[in-house]
């Protein structure tokens, strides 16, 4: 049986979702997988990596930041980026939403990966350079806002890994099914547990259980009874 989580490489200029939005590429146009959906989100103008998966537990543990699964990206930027701004990454970037968490940055060559289509128009009298750039947050549109931050434009966009998950063997447009790591399988049967836990909490109500009376010189806090009934007997 295939598993219950997907690899997608995700071309440029795709919307990450199924449902179609004016004249624009969907998810829906290279995969085939009922009842399948993305983990999280990679932006119409990035390229790479996306999981997708059949199971709410696994999608929420994937997509929440609150699990803190590193996210990978390969950025081509405007200008050879300096020390400074790759140590301003590392340190966190002030942003209009607030300060991002520290960052892994670190330069690297050009990356052996596929042309885009249509590919980054380039400035003769301005080089280009590449840094891998390593978070564990979510902020939309984080990572060429940081770039931008620091004085470097983000030209290319591609994400390589989520976790544990890279787009090693996956080329462009492609997808497969792959099996969920025992770690992120047993963070799947905690996060179950514990959502059954709360359900079954003995603190919760249990139905046909009635609530206990108030006296008239008392109001739950935050609640508007509203006027009582005339015909409704005060209590002695």
């Amino acid at each position: 049986m295939p598993s219950n989580l997907i690899v997608f490489n995700k071309p440029f200029r795709v919307l990450s979702q199924f449902s179609a939005e004016g004249d624009k590429t969907t998810l829906a146009h290279y995969i085939d997988a009922a009842d399948f959906y993305p983990a999280g989100r990679l932006d119409f103008d990035s390229e790479g990596l996306l999981l997708l998966t059949n199971q709410g537990a696994l999608q929420h543990i994937i997509a929440s930041p609150d699990f803190k699964l590193p996210k990978t990206y390969w950025v081509q930027v405007e200008g050879d980026i300096s020390d400074a701004a790759l140590e301003k990454l590392r340190q966190g970037v002030e942003l209009k939403d607030g300060l991002t968490k520290p960052a892994q940055a670190e330069r690297m060559t050009k990356p052996d990966v596929w042309e885009r289509s249509p590919p980054v128009r380039y400035r003769e009298a301005i080089p280009t350079s590449w840094l891998s750039l390593q978070i564990r947050e979510g902020k939309n549109r984080q990572v060429r806002r940081m770039t931008a931050a620091v004085g470097f434009p983000t030209l290319r966009l591609i994400r390589y890994a989520i976790g544990p998950y890279t787009l090693d063997n996956t080329p462009v447009g492609q997808w497969h099914h792959i099996e969920p790591t025992d770690q992120l399988q047993q963070e799947v049967t905690q996060f179950e547990q514990q959502r059954k836990s709360k359900t079954a909490s003995p603190h919760r109500r249990r139905t046909g259980q009635k609530r206990p009376p108030f006296s008239d010189d008392k109001r739950v806090a935050g609640r508007n009874t509203g006027a009582q009934p005339t015909s409704r007997p005060r209590r002695k």
